[in-house]
C-alpha cells in the first residue's frame, strides 16, 4: 500500500515511516519546502529506510497546494500528523496554531474528498481535547465531552469535529486518533521529559551547570513509547470505523517528577543536581492528570504497548547523547 505522512519531519513521522517500511509499504512524506529539511529525519531513520522514502512538497495551510498533492498522487491512506503541537506556544501564537491545525486539516480533508474519496484519512488529534478531567472521574473514554483549555487543544478539537463530520456527511473513510502522552527518541527539547533528558546529557558533557530547569513536576500522565504509538496508528488505519475517534495511550501513570528521577538514577546524577522551576516551562493553565482508557482501540486491533518506560527513557537519553556533539 502507498501511504502519505504529513509532518514527516516532526517527532512521530519518522518513527511511523520506519514502521510502515518494515511492513513493506511505500511511504511518501510531505515536506513544506525543498530546502533539505527532509534530511533531518536521518537521526532516527536509518539509511536503508531513508533510501526508500519519497518526498512531496506542499503547504497544508494552502488549499491549492493540497489539491495538487491529491490530484497528482494516489494514496491508499494518509496519516495527518502535521501540526503546531506545543501547547505553551499556542498561548503566544493562537492564530498561527489555528491556521496550521484547523485550516490545514480542512484543506487536506477537502482535497481528499474532491480528488481521492476512497483514500483513508487518519487525523492525529490529541488527549488535550478532553481538558482537565478530574482524576476521580476515572479513565477518559472517547465518550467524554471535548472541553479544551488551551488554544492548541481548541484548534485540535475543531479539526477533530470537522473530520468526523466529513466522514459521516460525505461517507468518507476518515477517523480520528487521540493519543495520550508519548515520548522517545527525537522528541523536541521544549517538551516535558525530553527537556529533562536534554539537560541531563548537557550536564554529563559539562556543557551546563548541574541545574535542571523544570516545569510542573506534579503533573500526572500515562506515558507510552512513540514506537508503540505509531503501531496503533497503523492498525487503526487498517481496521477503523469511519467517523470514529480512538484513544491511544499507555498503561502506567507517572508524575513528571518520577520520570525525571528515573533518568537521574540511570545517569548517576541522582542527588547531584539542583531542580529549578522555570516559569517559562509552566503552562498558564495546566492539566493536573490524564488517565487513558484505550479499550476501544485495543479491542478493535489487538494493540498493546510493549516497550517499557526504562527502555524508552534510556533510548531518549542515548538519542540526546548522539545529538549533542
Amino acid at each position: 500500500m502507498k501511504f502519505l505522512i504529513t509532518g514527516i519531519t516532526g517527532f512521530v513521522g519518522p518513527h511511523l515511516a520506519n514502521f510502515l517500511i518494515s511492513q513493506d509499504h511505500k511511504v511518501v512524506g510531505l515536506v513544506r519546502s525543498s530546502n533539505g529539511r527532509e534530511n533531518d529525519v536521518r537521526d532516527v531513520v536509518p539509511d536503508s529506510n531513508f533510501g526508500k522514502l519519497e518526498f512531496l512538497y506542499g503547504d497544508i495551510t494552502d488549499y491549492e497546494s493540497m489539491a495538487r498533492v491529491f490530484e497528482e498522487g494516489q494514496f491508499e491512506g494518509v496519516f495527518h500528523l502535521a501540526a503546531q503541537s506545543h501547547p505553551p506556544t499556542s498561548f503566544v501564537e493562537p492564530r498561527q496554531t489555528h491556521v496550521a491545525n484547523s485550516v490545514g486539516t480542512v484543506n487536506i480533508a477537502e482535497a481528499i474528498r474532491k480528488f481521492s474519496p476512497l483514500c483513508r484519512l487518519m487525523f492525529c488529534s490529541t488527549s488535550e481535547v478532553y481538558g482537565a478531567v478530574p482524576e476521580e472521574k476515572g479513565p477518559i473514554t472517547e465518550e467524554f465531552p471535548l472541553a479544551p483549555i488551551n488554544p492548541y487543544a481548541v484548534s485540535k478539537a475543531a479539526a477533530d469535529l470537522f473530520v468526523r463530520e466529513r466522514a459521516k456527511s460525505c461517507s468518507l473513510p476518515f477517523f480520528v486518533t487521540r493519543a495520550f502522552s508519548h515520548t522517545g527518541p527525537r522528541r523536541g527539547r521544549k517538551f516535558s521529559i525530553s527537556s529533562d533528558a536534554y539537560q541531563i546529557v548537557r550536564i554529563m558533557k559539562r556543557y551546563q551547570e548541574p541545574v535542571i530547569n523544570v516545569g510542573t513536576l506534579s503533573s500526572k500522565r500515562v506515558v507510552m513509547d512513540v514506537r508503540d504509538c505509531v503501531e496503533a496508528y497503523y492498525l487503526l488505519l487498517l481496521k477503523h470505523e469511519s467517523g470514529e475517534a480512538y484513544n491511544v495511550g499507555g498503561d502506567n501513570l507517572y508524575t513528571m517528577g518520577q520520570l525525571l528521577d528515573m533518568m537521574l538514577e540511570m545517569t548517576g546524577l541522582k542527588g547531584k543536581v539542583e531542580l529549578r522551576v522555570d516559569p517559562k516551562l509552566v503552562r498558564p493553565i495546566d492539566i493536573p492528570v490524564q488517565v487513558c482508557d484505550s479499550t476501544k482501540c485495543r479491542n478493535l486491533t489487538g494493540w498493546e504497548p510493549t516497550i517499557g518506560m526504562d527502555q524508552t527513557l534510556r533510548d531518549l537519553l542515548d538519542y540526546w547523547t548522539r545529538k549533542i556533539g
